[in-house]
């Protein structure tokens, strides 16, 4: 291990680094990614590649090759990540934006499989699942094991739900691919050979120190450049692999050379195109060009104009990803702007909303309510805007702490997760938690993996006095973060309880119990297999 840190250490020396003006397009790192280590590490990004620090090139295996690391492996690293992410304080739950992202994300991983690129055990084993990151900058991400970090400023730059596939559909194929698994076959690969370089130079340094150092020199510039080469050749078949996934999706074909066009506009300070032998990712201007010459002889819709739910789910994405009171001031002069009124409907509508939700974040909520009053005509006659501005209303009533409007707004029934979590919220505080508790267990028996569900389950069973089903749900929910220890440390505190009601006599439902001990033993399991790997 000491020979591997010190071959590191002489790999990120400043003799391999390149030229100071030399930039990739922006990383959106972000708040995101401060306390995920291994995202910057082992994550594969739209935008810029991570890159570790020594390998060699090599021709590229077939697709979806994954080299020595097992798909089970794969997924209890992408497991370390996740939980991290779950951990980062810009971590964000939101229905709506998650229900679009999802909506979206369906489709793909259905085209994924009609394709053929998702075999029977990446099927089964990895997560297929979407981190929200409440951070402005323009970035999603992959990771092992199918969990995938995307982050509001990429929502709030498009304008359409097919640029946001395009983005998606990349990141899924470095998943479909298992890029990072080839990425450390191809590290374990050439470990040998650079170790060998390094230790021929010593051995010629002490004889001639020039020549010695000349030959470590070249052995990291040799490595360095194969890397970059081999995550280039990632990256260009992730476009070609997942602009298939795209086209089979239904979305439009030209989203990809629409959305590669956004991020060349929003690295335009960043990146010049220069030394192209230097980056991790393809040119832009390139990748551009060969999408545009794909969807050229492609047939499928053209790109859809800007639409009142999309204008409103920008504006939803921007003012969530602007923490400061500033920016929320601005969201909401933009609403007060007296020229408003001669912008076209889709813009007002983006506005309004914008300036009714950033005001119910600095809870001004008199505000709120006039702006979603005057958005509510502008889209009568579009139902699914309809919908996104009567769950704006919502919000706004239970935020001014009105739950009694909040169930006059709601269908309890309805399908959809926002209704879900803002109706089950004001239910419980109007004393319904009787019937949340059902309509939670039945979302949950097949959303297991809704964390937000599992504590509003909590929440429910402890207004029915059932602390033994409260412990479980939080147990649940800590399962749906990653976070293993805490969940073990749930299910023992339910089981501690269960014995102490059995001690006193009181009343215990042993079918729970049989369910705690078993769910037990599996998320030990879990917890072991995931730290044997670290």
């Amino acid at each position: 291990m000491r020979i591997l840190h010190h071959t590191a250490m002489l790999l990120r020396s400043p003799c391999c680094k390149p030229p100071a003006r030399v930039r990739d397009a922006p990383r959106g790192a972000g708040r995101f990614r401060v306390r995920a280590l291994l995202v910057a590490l082992l994550s594969l990004s739209l935008v810029a590649a991570p890159l570790p620090v020594w390998a060699q090139a090599q021709p590229l295996p077939s697709l979806g090759d994954g080299g020595d690391l097992s798909i089970g492996a794969e997924r209890r690293m992408g497991e370390q990540v996740a939980r991290e992410l779950y951990r980062d304080p810009s971590y964000i739950d939101d229905p709506v934006l998650a229900e679009y992202v999802q909506g979206i994300w369906t489709r793909l991983l259905a085209a994924a499989r009609a394709l053929g690129e998702v075999g029977p055990e990446m099927e089964q084993r990895y997560a297929w699942q979407i981190v929200l990151g409440a951070d402005p900058e323009i970035n999603a991400f992959a990771v092992p094991g199918g969990y995938l970090g995307l982050e509001l400023g990429l929502i709030a730059a498009v304008d359409d739900p097919d640029e946001l596939a395009s983005v998606l559909a990349h990141e899924l194929s470095h998943v479909t691919q298992r890029h990072i698994s080839r990425m450390m076959a191809q590290d374990s690969r050439t470990l040998p050979l650079i170790l060998g370089a390094i230790l021929v130079g010593a051995i010629a340094a002490s004889r001639n120190p020039d020549a010695g150092n000349a030959v470590i020199a070249g052995g990291q510039a040799a490595a360095v450049s194969g890397q970059l080469k081999f995550s280039r050749d990632m990256e260009r078949e992730a476009d070609r692999v997942g602009y298939g996934v795209l086209v089979k999706a239904g979305y439009s074909p030209k989203a990809f050379a629409a959305m590669f066009e956004k991020l060349r506009e929003a690295s335009r300070l960043n990146d010049d195109d220069a030394y192209p032998y230097l980056r991790t990712h393809p040119l832009t201007g390139e990748r551009i060009a060969d999408m545009q010459a794909r969807a050229q002889f492609a047939g499928g819709p053209p790109l859809p104009p800007l639409s009142m739910p999309q204008a409103m789910i920008k504006a939803r994405a921007q003012v969530l990803s602007q923490g400061s009171v500033d920016a929320l001031r601005a969201a909401v002069a933009g609403g007060q702007d007296a020229a408003l009124g001669q912008q076209p409907r889709v813009r007002q509508v983006g506005a309004l909303y914008g300036a009714a939700l950033a005001s119910l974040k600095l809870r001004e909520f008199d505000k709120a309510r006039g702006f979603a009053a005057r958005l509510e005509p502008l889209v009568a006659g579009d139902a699914a805007a309809a919908r996104l501005a009567r769950l704006l209303a919502a919000e706004i009533a239970w935020g001014a702490g009105d739950a009694a409007q909040v169930a006059k707004l709601i269908d309890p029934a309805a399908p959809g997760r926002p209704e879900l979590v803002l109706s089950c919220e004001a239910r419980i505080r109007l004393g319904q938690s009787a019937a949340v508790a059902e309509r939670l267990r039945a979302w949950v028996a097949t959303h297991p993996q809704d964390p937000t569900a599992w504590q509003l389950l909590a929440q429910a069973y402890n207004a029915e006095d059932e602390p033994v089903r409260a412990i479980r749900a939080e147990a649940e929910r800590q399962v749906a973060l990653v976070d293993y220890g805490a969940a073990v440390d749930r299910f023992k505190a339910a089981q501690d309880l269960i014995r102490k009601r059995t001690a006193a006599g009181q009343p215990v439902d042993f079918v729970e119990a049989s369910i705690i001990d078993a769910r037990l033993r599996q998320v030990l399991q879990q917890q072991k297999d995931l730290e044997a790997k670290r």
